[in-house]
């Protein structure tokens, strides 16, 4: 199996890549958001505001 960041040999220590530095380099890319995974986008939700602007009784 190729390294699918320098399509070199695959090492078995650092399977499938063929070192750690290109096992690295994946993980700085998925952590970057450079890699997405397909799907529909999801918009996100805005928590609920209290909008009670009374300060609390004691």
């Amino acid at each position: 199996m190729s390294c699918p960041v320098c399509q070199k040999d695959g090492d078995p220590k650092y399977r499938p890549f063929c070192s750690k530095r290109c096992a690295d380099i994946d993980l700085g890319r998925w952590l970057s958001g450079s890699y997405v995974i397909p799907g529909e986008a999801v918009e996100d939700e805005a928590l609920p505001q209290d909008t009670d602007t009374t300060p609390p009784k004691h």
